[in-house]
């Protein structure tokens, strides 16, 4: 695969055999991005479980405590006499039927979040399949089936993340930009693997975290020594 001089510069900086402290990690990522744009900084944990079972899914939320430094759209579905509360706490859609049929007739998907109070889920239920297969559809796991919109809604917009293995039993989140600085995603960093830690499964056997990588949009990975959140 061909890359780039600026890929190849940084990759240079970096030993593809040691595994860096989370905070040598962080600041690498700061150095070698060399994009014109504020990339995103990406976390990948592999864990040691199979997500065939269902006693061994990894699945959840966490708000990190600088964001991610995008602003996220949030569609809310509640009955009418909630939508001036949602809306009021900040979603940027409101509705119900509506949403649905523009959903799927004008396959409209302007939103990064779903949302839905309990007596909605049997509205958003027809969209399971659209909604699904694009990590959109809420769950109570994940904090976005809830009766009280105005927390949700305010923690999506402060940073709240989803985390969910993959088919090969990785976790892949967004933890923030280069811009932030070290500092901040380490911070991130640290919120993200607490919460993965504390969402280790009852039937998970042997070593819990295998590896953990992390690289910006056009860089290099690099390797965590992510036994220190251990």
């Amino acid at each position: 695969m061909f890359r780039g001089k600026h890929y190849q510069d940084a990759a240079k900086l970096i030993d593809r055999s040691v595994q860096y402290e989370p905070q040598d990690a962080f600041d690498l990522i700061t150095k070698t991005s060399k994009a014109k744009f504020d990339e995103t900084v990406e976390l990948h944990v592999k864990l040691g479980v199979d997500s065939r079972h269902a006693d061994q899914q990894v699945r959840g939320a966490v708000v990190l405590p600088h964001g991610t430094g995008k602003t996220r759209r949030v569609l809310v579905f509640c009955k009418d006499e909630r939508k001036q509360e949602a809306i009021d706490a900040g979603a940027d859609f409101v509705g119900a039927m509506d949403m649905v049929e523009k959903i799927q007739k004008e396959n409209w998907f302007d939103f990064d979040v779903v949302i839905a109070t309990p007596d909605m889920m049997g509205v958003v239920g027809r969209l399971g399949k659209i909604l699904g297969p694009k990590g959109l559809m809420p769950s109570p796991k994940a904090g976005t089936v809830t009766p009280n919109l105005t927390q949700a809604i305010t923690e999506v917009k402060a940073g709240k993340i989803e985390y969910r293995l993959d088919r090969t039993n990785i976790i892949h989140c967004p933890i923030g930009k280069v811009s932030f600085g070290a500092e901040k995603l380490t911070e991130n960093y640290n919120a993200l693997m607490t919460a993965l830690l504390r969402a280790k499964p009852a039937a998970a056997k042997g070593q819990y975290i295998r590896s953990c990588v992390t690289a910006s949009t056009m860089g290099p990975g690099i390797k965590i020594n992510a036994q220190k959140t251990l």
